[in-house]
């Protein structure tokens, strides 16, 4: 009988290796960029460069209405005719328009009528008062050309001259000093607001490019292993920071951009009433120029190369 021969040990199949991390494999990028945290990153990037650009936007609005109420100051002087004891001030203002239309620079001279001039009261004093004992002064208001001042001191000593102590003129000095500094405090705080907004952005993307450096430790020892320089590193870094400011910078700057077209034409459509034109009036059309559309975009580009900036330097204070 034939002895089995025992059986021949099976050739077992070579154990699989485990696959690398996702950072450690070849062609893979130094700081991924579709991570949750990479858009994470983003998103943040995108809302407050959004926040920014409408501020960016409110306060271009606010000076630009606060410009076209100086314009429209400015273009503009009154005359004040006052009720005197033994004075017709119906001779009076008579006598007033005519110094003031014979005066070189004024283009044209409207009176106030006596129920005009009450009405003007109104907002201090409510309606349905009467006013006929009081002595309401008669407004003459004289329009300015809008290329040139012209010398008011004259008027003023002809008004002085022929109706002493009754007829005065006011330039509206005051009136133009607070709105240029309502106008300036306006644009300030705006400023303001986006430097602090650009501000967060650049303490979000410290955090984060922390996190990333603590996540690819081991592949920074190797690059340093092998040879490669921490500004090597740290463009690799900016490089992917920036790619990500961009993103979100054109995201919250489209967004922006969007906002200011509708509110636009919202305003447009609102105007089309007369209680859209005293809103008008009152704060503006509520629309940018192009200069504003300009200072958003402009704010979207800033957002990513603060990013890429603070991500060097973050890399650069780590690596020491």
């Amino acid at each position: 009988m034939n002895e089995a021969r025992p059986a021949a040990p099976s050739r077992s199949a070579p154990a699989a290796e485990p696959p690398l991390p996702a950072n450690l494999r070849r062609n893979a990028p130094l700081v991924p960029t579709d991570s949750a945290a990479s858009r994470a990153l983003a998103a943040v990037i995108a809302i407050l460069t959004f926040l920014a650009a409408l501020c960016a936007g409110a306060a271009e609005i606010a000076v630009s209405s606060a410009g076209q109420w100086q314009g429209s100051v400015a273009r503009e002087v009154t005359v004040q005719v006052r009720p005197s004891a033994g004075h017709d001030i119906e001779a009076d203002v008579k006598r007033a328009e005519s110094i003031a239309r014979g005066h070189p620079g004024i283009v044209g001279a409207r009176v106030f009528t006596k129920t005009e001039s009450e009405r003007l009261l109104e907002p201090w004093l409510g309606s349905g008062l009467d006013l006929s004992d009081l002595p309401v002064p008669r407004l003459i208001a004289l329009t300015l050309p809008p290329d040139s001042r012209p010398d008011l001191s004259t008027l003023r000593n002809a008004l002085s001259e022929a109706l002493p102590g009754v007829a005065s003129l006011d330039d509206h000095a005051l009136w133009l000093q607070r709105l240029s500094v309502m106008a300036n405090t306006l644009a300030g705080i705006g400023i303001g607001v986006v430097a602090l907004v650009l501000i967060a952005t650049g303490l979000a993307v410290v955090f984060a490019t922390r996190g990333a450096m603590a996540g690819n430790r081991e592949v920074v020892e190797v690059l340093h292993f092998v040879g490669a320089d921490d500004a090597y590193i740290a463009k690799a870094f900016q490089s992917r920071f920036f790619r990500l400011g961009l993103r979100g910078g054109a995201l919250g700057a489209g967004a922006a951009l969007l906002v200011c077209a509708l509110a636009g034409l919202a305003a447009r459509a609102w105007r089309s009433g007369p209680a859209g034109e005293e809103i008008a009036a009152l704060f503006g059309t509520f629309q940018i120029g192009w200069q504003g559309y300009a200072v958003i975009v402009m704010i979207g580009a800033i957002a990513s190369v603060v990013t890429a900036l603070v991500s060097r330097v973050t890399v650069r204070h780590f690596l020491r």
